[in-house]
């Protein structure tokens, strides 16, 4: 590795921005190929029940608080890319072992293996990410945070658009076509991730790193962790995330379980639905980037949080048994609001602890958010997995009835049963962590009317002026009309 830079200069800095976006890209590769509708369906296929679907989307989270130990690493060897380079190769050749499972784990030990492998690839992946934020804290201009991320996750959003595509579609081949077990075509997803990861980690080597800012006083660790705890703005704004992400953490690992077990819908289908949301991602990373950097993240926060509840209580909707004709475009509805709000809540969502993390003490404040943050989403869906068991025979129905002189009219306006009491809880508690971001303070913030015009407004000019906006959407056109060709049923039928 290259040594650390005293000062970056102007080239040196373009240069290890460019190298960031690559990882980026090369993360976002092994991010798909490895996660949610893959690894969920890897699991169902070794015979994973809801409390192992739920236990395996809190690992990650879990593993979050690896990062209390590595800000006394970081501070303690004050080399962030090396403790990031090691954490993250090692991190990543865990996949490699996940993708052999079929092929060397007998039956009976698959499970373990698999959780346990998922562990210390969260593990070592959180240790390397609390050295890489506290990194690229001090790499990128806090002017250019927002325009740079939006950037990056725009291009990294593309790329996982057209690999999504890929794999599904490879999937549904292999499950026709391939003469080898169904479960063989995802040990090949993981195996083509693993090698997009490593190289990754190649592109991470030789990014510039900022000598960390040394502070004046020597503060033990234990009183170094709780700095974030002792900063009045900063602790509400770890209350805020920590109630938001128990809110969105308790439901979305189950969307990918609810549409194979309750919808029967083809793995094609689920990430054609996929698609579409990473599409509406990718089409207003940059306006909400653009809106973050001229008004402020909790701004960008008011305006999208509201959104993608609305989304996650629609979810409800779909399980009404009257109704499932309009399960498919109501989940593209769905999927198209949850990429559009989505895109917002994770740029502005890491944007704000950034800005808010002092200079020189960002690890610790970095950290210390993410131990909570992981603590909420790490027990959430294990409570989501107990709570779907629970109201699995358990129905509530909602029905308004019109009576007249020409007869009487039913309308099951709400029905609830099984994975819609998950569904309608998270979307409570989700309103109770809007009213804790009320409290967070942010230079910049705008009333949410301001920032709804301006955004209209962008929406508008990226359309008319035919920017990536106006080809984003005619790529969303094509999959809705794709999806509407689809039989949902087929794999039933067959």
């Amino acid at each position: 590795m290259p040594e650390r830079l005293d000062a970056i200069t102007g080239s040196e800095l373009e240069k290890g921005l460019s190298k960031v976006v690559k990882d980026g890209l090369t993360t976002q590769a092994m991010s798909v190929l490895t996660g949610g509708i893959f690894l969920t369906a890897f699991a169902l296929a070794l015979g994973a029940n809801n409390l192992v679907i739920g236990l395996i989307a809190a690992i990650p989270a879990f593993a979050q608080l690896a990062q209390v130990p590595t800000v006394y690493l970081v501070e303690r060897y004050r080399t962030r890319r090396r403790i990031c380079v090691y954490a993250s190769a090692i991190s990543r050749i865990f996949w490699l072992v996940i993708a052999v499972i079929p092929f060397v784990v007998p039956p009976g030990a698959v499970i373990p293996v698999l959780v346990g492998a998922i562990c210390m690839n969260a593990v070592f992946g959180s240790i390397g990410g609390c050295s890489w934020n506290s990194w690229m804290r001090d790499l990128v201009p806090t002017d250019r945070l927002g325009s740079f991320f939006s950037r990056r996750l725009f291009l990294a959003t593309i790329l996982g658009i057209g690999l999504s595509w890929a794999a599904g579609v490879f999937i549904d081949g292999w499950d026709t076509q391939s003469l080898f077990p169904p479960v063989y075509g995802y040990s090949v997803l993981f195996l083509l991730a693993f090698f997009a990861g490593m190289i990754g980690v190649i592109f991470l080597s030789s990014t510039p790193e900022p000598c960390l800012v040394r502070r004046r006083e020597d503060l033990p660790f234990h009183r170094r962790i709780l700095l974030p705890f002792a900063d009045t703005n900063f602790r509400r704004l770890i209350r805020f995330m920590g109630c938001w992400n128990f809110a969105v953490n308790l439901a979305t690992p189950f969307f990918t379980v609810f549409m194979i077990q309750v919808l029967d819908l083809d793995l094609s289908v689920i990430v054609a639905l996929s698609i579409l949301s990473q599409l509406m991602h990718c089409a207003f990373l940059q306006i909400w980037g653009s809106l973050s950097d001229r008004f402020s993240n909790k701004s960008i926060l008011g305006v999208c949080c509201p959104l993608f509840l609305v989304s996650i209580f629609a979810w409800t909707f779909t399980v009404i048994p009257d109704q499932r004709l309009f399960s498919i475009p109501l989940l593209a509805a769905i999927h198209l609001l949850s990429g559009i709000a989505g895109a917002g809540i994770t740029l502005a969502s890491s944007n704000i602890a950034l800005k808010l993390a002092p200079s020189g003490q960002a690890t610790a404040f970095l950290a210390g958010n993410a131990m909570m943050n992981s603590l909420a989403a790490g027990i959430a869906p294990v409570i989501g997995g107990i709570i779907a068991d629970v109201f699995a025979d358990r129905q509530l129905m909602w029905t308004l009835t019109w009576t007249s002189s020409a007869g009487t009219a039913s309308f099951e306006t709400l029905h609830l049963e099984h994975w819609g009491f998950l569904f309608f809880f998270a979307s409570v508690l989700g309103v109770y962590a809007l009213y804790r971001l009320k409290s967070v303070a942010e230079s910049g913030e705008a009333p949410r009317e301001v920032v709804v015009k301006e955004l209209v407004t962008c929406v508008r000019q990226s359309v008319r002026d035919r920017t990536p906006l106006r080809r984003v959407w005619s790529l969303v056109t094509s999959t809705l009309c794709l999806l509407q060709t689809t039989d949902p049923r087929r794999r039933k039928s067959e």
